[in-house]
């Protein structure tokens, strides 16, 4: 480990001497001598002003695989440090779905800024794409791919892949695709098919017919399932008309469906928006978890009223205030886990809004169960740390509704937001902690005030 972070660390201080010294080439061979992975944190560790010298020293072709391999928003981030003018020839070297991606992190009026720059063609591609909604197939498509018409011989194709080489090898070719004059998808032509054939055969003779084809609103679930069902690597994305507009491949649907899980998983920590880096201004680092944290103080609030009104009980017990965040922890853990399942439930359809009473029988199920279990461990440990059987009921009769309660706030309340178009990963989480603390702390704190005469 002590080895790589010292590789590292010579890597970072070679691209800032390269930067200080203005030398362009040093600083490409900087870059280059450092993994793919390890570009989105050497940018990381740069300045906004050590980013802004480092894109002034790099050409057009340069500056864009640096953008393609960094986040979507460290690459908004160097993009929104430079002016619309000197940004946009970055912009226009990125594949159709990078360029769409990283357009879509910017604020609309530095977006609107950069398409202006662009290419009245490029920026007409990039705005349709741009359009498509977030989870579906036009979001992650892109417009690179090699097509032949169908009365093209073979020898025809081959010589236009010698001319067209260079261009050819960046799209990453596995299929071509043979379309018709009106730009109609007829059929799906491998290399290795081309390769075999005669000289004189048509695209026609020796393409795969009728190939599976999607929609760009499909959802990225069901390309995935299409994925799983068949060995492809790639699927075309067809119109209303049949023509063919994009190509989604297998590796960017399966990172669309991880990011989509980060994402929830960041809006249920309360990370909102715009991803935080530790490079970003103080300033706005400390507003955007503020933000969050300040709805929370409010609701913690609430708890704490709770305790306040069984303050007298709490005095006369005071072995009850090391059990409180005990019950109220291990009842929050038990409803996240049924938050989770219903999400997940939700994003692979497998459950609608409307399902309250399922999933109320299937959760409370749980809920009794798992309460019962942890109710009689944490109740036996209370009994035999004080020697009162009293105490242990208590405890273990508070932590075992409780848990019942929680599981099934988890399961419902994800549900609810839903039904009410709001968005379950922001929401779910403050709502089932405000819930499991005081139905936690009454609980426990009630419990033990009818039965204060045999605690103290």
């Amino acid at each position: 480990m002590t080895d790589t972070m010292t590789e590292f660390d010579s890597i970072l201080e070679a691209l800032h001497q390269a930067i200080e010294k203005t030398d362009a080439a040093a600083a490409i061979k900087t870059l280059q001598q450092a993994d793919h992975d390890e570009t989105a944190k050497l940018i990381d560790r740069l300045s906004a002003e050590d980013r802004q010298a480092l894109f002034g020293l790099l050409t057009p072709e340069q500056g864009a695989e640096v953008l393609e391999r960094v986040y979507y928003f460290q690459g908004a981030d160097i993009i929104e440090e430079l002016s619309a003018e000197v940004a946009a020839p970055f912009v226009a070297e990125l594949d159709s779905d990078d360029r769409a991606d990283l357009m879509n992190e910017l604020d609309q009026a530095d977006s609107e800024a950069i398409l202006e720059e662009l290419d009245e063609d490029l920026a007409h591609e990039t705005r349709r794409f741009m359009a498509y909604p977030d989870g579906t197939a036009g979001a992650i498509m892109y417009s690179e791919f090699v097509s032949f018409q169908a009365d093209m011989t073979v020898e025809e194709i081959l010589n236009d892949i010698q001319t067209n080489r260079k261009k050819y090898i960046e799209f990453g070719v596995q299929y071509a695709y043979v379309l018709s004059q009106d730009k109609q998808l007829l059929g799906v032509l491998p290399v290795r098919n081309l390769l075999f054939a005669s000289r004189s055969q048509q695209a026609s003779e020796i393409m795969i017919p009728n190939p599976t084809t999607v929609h760009a609103y499909d959802t990225i679930e069901e390309l995935e399932d299409i994925f799983e069902e068949h060995n492809y690597l790639g699927l075309p994305v067809i119109n209303k008309d049949g023509c063919l507009i994009g190509i989604i491949d297998r590796e960017s649907t399966t990172e669309a469906l991880q990011e989509a899980a980060t994402e929830d998983l960041l809006k249920f920590q309360g990370l909102m928006g715009k991803e935080e880096l530790r490079s970003m201004p103080l300033k706005v680092r400390s507003g955007r978890r503020l933000s969050w944290l300040s709805i929370n103080v409010v609701l913690n609030l609430i708890s704490a009223s709770v305790i306040a009104m069984h303050q007298d009980t709490l005095e006369a017990v005071i072995a009850l205030a090391v059990f409180l965040p005990i019950i109220s922890d291990m009842s929050g853990c038990s409803g996240n886990q049924a938050v989770a399942v219903s999400m997940r439930e939700l994003s692979l359809e497998l459950i609608s809004p409307k399902e309250f009473r399922r999933v109320f029988f299937k959760e409370s199920s749980v809920g009794l169960i798992n309460g019962a279990c942890l109710g009689l461990l944490i109740g036996g440990l209370a009994w035999l740390w004080k020697g009162n059987a009293v105490l242990g009921l208590v405890v273990g009769t508070a932590l075992a509704l409780n848990t019942t309660v929680a599981v099934c706030v988890g399961g419902l309340v994800p549900l609810a937001l839903k039904a009410c178009r709001q968005d379950p990963a922001l929401a779910s989480g403050p709502i089932l902690t405000t819930v499991t603390d005081m139905c936690g702390f009454m609980l426990i704190l009630g419990l033990a005030s009818l039965c204060l005469p045999y605690l103290v």
